[in-house]
């Protein structure tokens, strides 16, 4: 008797972006998202903090 094994569909690869190309020498961005602001900035620490 054999096993059905359920089929494995591939994912997507992720986009990997850099910060430094995000930032561009800078510590805070905005992000718009579904009409909504966002702040990504880089701590002292060097530390990635998403705010609303």
């Amino acid at each position: 008797m054999t096993e059905h094994r359920p089929e494995i569909m591939p994912r997507p690869l992720t986009r990997i972006v850099t910060s430094d190309s995000l930032f561009r020498g800078t510590h805070e961005i905005g992000i718009e998202h579904e009409g909504a602001m966002y702040r990504l900035k880089i701590t002292r620490q060097g530390k990635l903090i998403l705010n609303k």
